[in-house]
């Protein structure tokens, strides 16, 4: 078995999807010949979260700890340097695959109470391919505990542009708000983005503009992404109010790409609640977000 876990792989039309068993994580996709979401090597892990699912909270939890019901939480450190606990729980758990089929996959895991994360979770990520529409992923948590649990989801795609430059890659995000970050990366207020070089919508160049910024007061539930003519979509259903976008250096990610970060809730949302979830216990919740290429 590979140091990545057990890869699957889907098919449909002409698209093909691998998935692994270990985070639930998208591992690539592809159209044809063309490379949307970069894939890495079986014998290395996941570079720079590429393609994992973050859950039960997306992005970074300050000095990881937190309150909730009265009680003082303290997750590990995940990004000491950072000083942070960042992107959940799930990424190096071992999902049970439940169901795989020649397009579809499901997988599931009971994330058992834990220090700092004393709650009980039953996760199932349903991958599922299509000839016309391309890649869907739908999420149903459940809350099997007595209490009500704090999460957030987030999932981590990265977009490949093909080996063109990032200044060429032509990007439609549509955010209203951007976060404001202190040097940890947590965030500290909003602010709009009309007018200014984070205004990522209506259509334009990415230009020398690099990101690694949270979004909100998102306009709409598509983004694109256009490199010399092969336009990539990502769609997300209305649960996913937040965005993260990151372009990587290339000198750590092998690969021009950008990544387009689906979020339930904000950075730090454990500690400021904003978009936290609080599911009660015996709960079901369901959000969804796809990819397509033309």
């Amino acid at each position: 078995m590979a140091i990545s876990g057990t890869w699957f792989e889907l098919a449909a039309g002409d698209y093909r999807a691998v998935v692994s068993d270990v985070g639930a994580g998208l591992v690539g996709l592809r159209r044809g010949e063309r490379v949307i979401t970069p894939a890495w090597d079986a014998a290395a892990l996941p570079p720079m979260s590429s393609g994992a699912v973050l859950l039960p909270w997306p992005n970074r939890l300050r000095g990881g700890h937190y309150s909730f019901a009265g009680t003082e939480q303290q997750l590990p450190l995940s990004e000491p340097k950072q000083h942070n606990a960042s992107h959940g729980l799930v990424r190096w758990e071992r999902f049970a695959i439940e169901q795989a089929s020649a397009a579809e996959l499901v997988a599931s895991l009971d994330l058992v109470p834990q220090s700092g994360y004393p709650f009980e979770l039953a996760i199932e990520i349903r991958y599922a391919l299509s000839a016309e529409t391309g890649l869907a992923v739908t999420t149903v948590v459940h809350n099997t505990g007595e209490s009500a649990a704090p999460f957030g989801l987030g999932f981590h795609p990265y977009f490949d542009l093909g080996g063109h430059d990032l200044d060429h890659a032509q990007i439609d995000i549509p955010v209203g708000e951007m976060f404001q970050t202190d040097e940890h990366q947590i965030p500290t207020g909003r602010v709009p983005v009309a007018g200014t070089p984070y205004q990522l919508s209506p259509r334009r160049a990415l230009g020398t503009l690099r990101l690694d910024h949270g979004f909100t007061a998102l306009s709409g539930s598509r983004a694109t992404i256009e490199v010399a003519g092969a336009v990539t979509e990502l769609w997300w259903s209305e649960q996913f109010g937040y965005l993260q976008v990151f372009t990587p250096p290339l000198e750590r990610f092998k690969t021009t790409a950008i990544a387009i970060e689906p979020m339930t809730c904000a950075a730090n949302a454990f500690n400021s609640g904003d978009g936290l979830i609080e599911l009660a216990a015996g709960s079901t919740w369901t959000a969804a977000w796809g990819v397509s290429a033309r």
